[in-house]
């Protein structure tokens, strides 16, 4: 990649993290517009979620990933500590995958 290519890009990157303080004042979003924002932004995190747990090169990722984001889950929802989860849910796919679950 060219020098003037990153240095587009930073400066693009740049650009859109200081427009959101600098434009904050300006504009007033209904409560109802700010509501579906929010909401926007989680399904949205959502979807990736789903995405980077399901699929890997185009295809199923397997059942050892999916079960990995289910104790994950199942540890957020039971206010676990983050390294417990953290560990929880590789110790589980890692477990899986060496009992030959893909």
């Amino acid at each position: 990649m060219s020098l003037l290519a990153i240095l587009v890009l930073a400066a693009g990157t740049f650009a859109f993290r200081i427009a959101g303080p600098l434009l904050a004042g300006r504009y007033d979003f209904s409560p109802a517009a700010q509501a579906w924002m929010t909401s926007a932004a989680t399904v949205l995190l959502a979807g990736l979620i789903a995405t980077s747990t399901l699929i890997q090169d185009g295809a199923f990722a397997g059942w050892a990933r999916t079960a990995g984001v289910g104790v994950a889950v199942l540890l957020v929802l039971l206010k676990a500590p983050f390294p417990v989860v953290v560990i929880a849910a590789a110790g589980t796919a890692a477990g899986l995958r060496l009992v030959g679950v893909a």
